[in-house]
């Protein structure tokens, strides 16, 4: 009953207040990128989401299409333009992701939606992440981030797979917002981010 009406209908009404109540930071926001990134404010790209099936995920657009000698995206900090490291450092990059909530593609808390590529890679233990909607936040990112190892952060995907209730999504909910306001999670002083999963690692 949770997963399948309550949890949805809470997804839909927040996600839709949310918008409408940070509109003015979003709208700002969508106006400083688009000038910083030449009229590219938004990054999309397909994810998997329920059950692996893809979906457009946009967010802020925080990183330079900056490539080496051989075609290669430069590392992040050298792509990070100036105003997307402070968008990042307080996790503003994240807010379009509430059109995909209002969609249907996302829930607001929920496994982080990661590479497509990646699917291949999954153990059936690992992929079991993909039997819920996922997430703008999830009890991965409130436990570590990108701190955690790829193994603990699927450990803790498919615990959450196993554990999901109203009180456990209101928790994630509030320490969210408490690490947000920290800023825990991200080094901001170097804007680095997870190595790739390999299968692995």
């Amino acid at each position: 009953m949770y997963i399948r009406l309550i949890k949805p209908t809470i997804d839909f009404i927040l996600a839709t207040l949310g918008l409408l109540l940070l509109s003015p930071v979003i709208l700002t926001l969508t106006l400083i990128l688009f000038i910083v990134n030449k009229g590219r404010p938004f990054f999309l790209q397909d994810r998997p989401g329920f059950r692996g099936d893809t979906f457009r995920l946009v967010k802020f657009r925080t990183m330079r299409d900056l490539y080496d000698e051989q075609g290669r995206p430069l590392p992040d900090k050298q792509r990070t333009t100036i105003v997307g490291k402070f968008i990042r450092s307080a996790s503003l990059d994240e807010l379009p992701q509430l059109i995909n909530v209002i969609m249907g593609d996302m829930s607001l808390v929920g496994p982080r939606p990661l590479l497509v590529r990646y699917l291949a890679l999954y153990t059936p233990e690992q992929a079991r992440r993909h039997k819920v909607k996922p997430g703008i936040t999830g009890w991965t990112q409130v436990n570590g981030r990108n701190s955690l190892s790829w193994s603990k952060k699927f450990e803790l995907d498919v615990w959450y797979v196993d554990h999901i209730s109203l009180s456990l999504d209101i928790k994630i909910i509030a320490m969210t917002v408490l690490k947000v306001f920290k800023r825990e999670g991200i080094d901001a002083s170097d804007t680095r981010t997870m190595e790739a999963f390999n299968g692995h690692n």
